[in-house]
């Protein structure tokens, strides 16, 4: 038979080979993260009907080269481009996920692990993460009960919803701080219940609570005092309160629990006369006894030697909010005149005053005019005004109205007073005395109460040092943090006793509660416009996730990074490690063998894998999720090879059918 036919058959077979090659290209042309394969041609061995001969001096006769005669093609190799990457495709679900580079998910079967680029992977019925077309587990690495972070380890089976990761414990707060300004003049630093500030954290059972500090001046620039309040409940109901206690000291304790009482005597101040029925006579200024009258400008103006009393004409007491009648005379001048509230301006060649908007060509103020302006200050009763201009003086006589402040005595002359009485144990009238008639006025940290009064008016008097809390200091050049507490200290610690007695003698277990270590170093004394923007936060400086505190929380997403880590996240702020997705990398990737269903298995000439994989970032790669790696089929070079394909074919059968037409000839020779 002659060996083109065979050769013809052989290219025939070859060519089949090749499109069955290119069929199954294209029919995974959608197949997720499918490789395409590209088959190459060989020769087939060769009929030598003369071998090479090499050239013969003695002869002279020259070599000749071997004469081969082919017996046609065979298959060289199916090669597979395995580190083609395929493009993208979206499909936002965060199981889907796409590896970037040439590494390989590491799946397994329960018996044997393969290998894939296909990431789409859904989570089954016991939690374990799986391929969504096989269910065989995705494996990868676990976390580290001691340590909290991936342990790099033989790959296993990677269960992110047990049951233990779809609720997340509640944690106590161990850790807070404070940031923002303090600014020394505002007035809230140095009241009494000073800068109030909050600090909501929880206990171990994961309920939440609100503890109330405040901020004190000391009289010291530099130095104020930080102390504990309060700690109220969820409800709004203080602790004290709840649990039938006399102090937060029994719940807490934050820097000294103690205020520094002291005694003092203190003699009176001026203007003040101590009777002989055990009662205070205070002397009243016109200024301090009737409301308004400071903001009449003639009352201020004609001070108390200009004004004389007319209603009450006798002395006697007078009740608060009774009118008080005043007659005045004032003298103004220019340079009042020209100032607030008048705002008169004076032309000196025509010797008139005129209003700023007022033509100065006419006459200067008319009677109306000045009677308008003075009868618009505060109490001035109308028609009451008379004005007399001398040059750039101006005489007024005026009556006016004002009402008293307080229940006050009046002399009968231009004097009014007070009586104090140190027997009324009402809080306001022992403030008054102790402002009144001692000068004390409380503030700063510092509160006073009468101890006793002795014959002569001089007092014992009880001061009381608010001492409570922590020292916080700051550096007197800069302004900024020095310390809180003790000297170099950055922070101050919350601490909550084991227990507490109540009133009634009972029992209270504090033990949920944890001591919180609050950082102040980030606290500055800066001018702010007299306004205080401190704050309290839970939580590390560094890290507020961490020693915050948290209550009981649901999971509400899982997310897997590049580097592959899955991590949950849950209603109360949380979020947990629950493991990495390991990969596996191969010297000759093309070397894996195909085992249908996306999968792979290492082959002698892909290398082994190691059992335990690699981090994806290690070699440049990555992981993103809700995408899926499309088919690297490229259809054009298919369609391409699949016409060289077909012409090499029909080429082929034509050698067999030429053949068959030379043993044709060959057979009719006979005839």
């Amino acid at each position: 038979m002659m060996r083109s036919l065979f050769s013809g058959v052989a290219g025939l077979k070859t060519h089949q080979t090749r499109m069955d090659v290119i069929g199954n290209n294209i029919a995974n042309v959608n197949t997720t993260a499918y490789k395409s394969q590209n088959m190459v041609f060989s020769d087939l061995l060769y009929q030598t009907t003369q071998a090479a001969s090499g050239a013969n001096d003695s002869t002279g006769r020259g070599g000749i080269n071997p004469r081969q005669i082919g017996l046609g093609a065979k298959t060289g190799a199916i090669s597979t481009a395995i580190t083609s990457q395929g493009s993208a495709q979206s499909t936002n679900n965060p199981w889907d996920i796409m590896i970037e580079g040439e590494s390989f998910f590491v799946v397994s079967d329960g018996s044997q692990n393969f290998f894939t680029r296909d990431g789409s992977f859904t989570v089954d019925g016991a939690g374990n993460l799986v391929m969504a077309n096989t269910g065989y587990t995705v494996m990868g690495w676990q976390v580290d009960p001691e340590t909290g972070d991936i342990k790099q380890d033989v790959v296993s089976a990677l269960t992110v919803m047990h049951k233990s990761n779809l609720e997340s414990p509640p944690e106590a707060t161990s850790l807070a701080y404070v940031t923002g300004i303090l600014d020394k003049h505002d007035p809230s630093i140095n009241s009494t219940a000073g800068a109030v500030r909050t600090l909501i954290f929880f206990d171990a059972q994961g309920y939440k609570y609100t503890a109330k500090f405040s901020f004190h001046g000391t009289g010291s620039d530099d130095e104020f005092r930080v102390q504990l309040d309060d700690i109220i409940d969820d409800s709004g109901v203080s602790l004290v309160k709840k649990y039938g206690l006399s102090n937060i000291e029994q719940i807490a304790t934050f820097g000294e629990t103690a205020n520094k009482v002291t005694t003092q005597k203190y003699n009176m101040v001026s203007g003040v006369t101590y009777t002989a029925d055990g009662k205070f006579s205070v002397n009243k200024t016109l200024e301090n006894i009737l409301k308004d009258y400071s903001n009449n400008a003639m009352m201020v103006a004609a001070g108390k030697d200009g004004i004389k009393i007319v209603d009450p004409a006798a002395a006697g007491d007078v009740a608060a909010g009774t009118p008080v009648k005043v007659e005045g005379n004032v003298t103004l001048t220019k340079d009042q005149l020209e100032k607030s509230p008048y705002n008169l301006l004076y032309d000196s060649k025509t010797n008139k005053y005129y209003m700023k908007d007022a033509d100065k060509a006419g006459k200067g103020m008319t009677e109306a005019e000045w009677t308008a302006l003075f009868e618009g200050l505060e109490g001035v009763d109308k028609g009451s005004i008379k004005v007399a201009v001398n040059n750039d003086e101006v005489q007024v006589s005026f009556t006016a109205t004002f009402d008293t402040l307080e229940d006050a005595y009046f002399d009968g002359t231009t004097n009014f007073g007070v009586v104090l009485d140190p027997a009324d144990a009402d809080l306001e009238n022992q403030a008054k005395i102790l402002s009144q008639v001692y000068g004390l006025e409380a503030g700063n940290g510092k509160s006073y109460a009468i101890d006793w009064i002795g014959n002569d008016g001089a007092a014992q008097i009880q001061i009381t040092e608010n001492n409570k809390g922590n020292r916080l200091v700051f550096d007197h050049d800069t302004g900024t943090f020095s310390y809180i507490g003790t000297q170099g200290s950055d922070t101050a610690t919350l601490n909550f006793n084991p227990s507490a007695s109540t009133l009634a003698g009972d029992i209270v277990d504090l033990s949920q509660f944890n001591n919180i270590e609050i950082d102040f170093s980030s606290v500055n004394n800066f001018g702010n416009g007299k306004k205080c923007t401190l704050e309290y936060t839970a939580g590390s400086i560094e890290s507020s996730s961490i020693g915050a505190g948290r209550k009981p929380g649901e999971l509400i997403g899982i997310e897997v990074g590049q580097d592959g880590r899955i991590t949950a996240s849950y209603d109360n702020g949380l979020t947990k490690l629950l493991g990495q997705i390991a990969v596996a990398e191969f010297a000759n990737a093309s070397g894996l063998s195909k085992a249908g269903n996306n999968l792979y298995t290492a082959t002698m000439n892909s290398g082994e894998f190691d059992g335990v994989g690699k981090n994806i970032t290690e070699s440049g790669g990555s992981m993103t999720s809700g995408v899926l790696e499309m088919s690297n089929v490229d259809l054009s070079s298919e369609f391409t090879t699949m016409i060289t394909t077909q012409r090499g074919f029909q080429a082929n059968s034509r050698i067999i059918t030429t053949s068959d037409t030379l043993l044709e000839e060959l057979v009719n020779l006979k005839r």
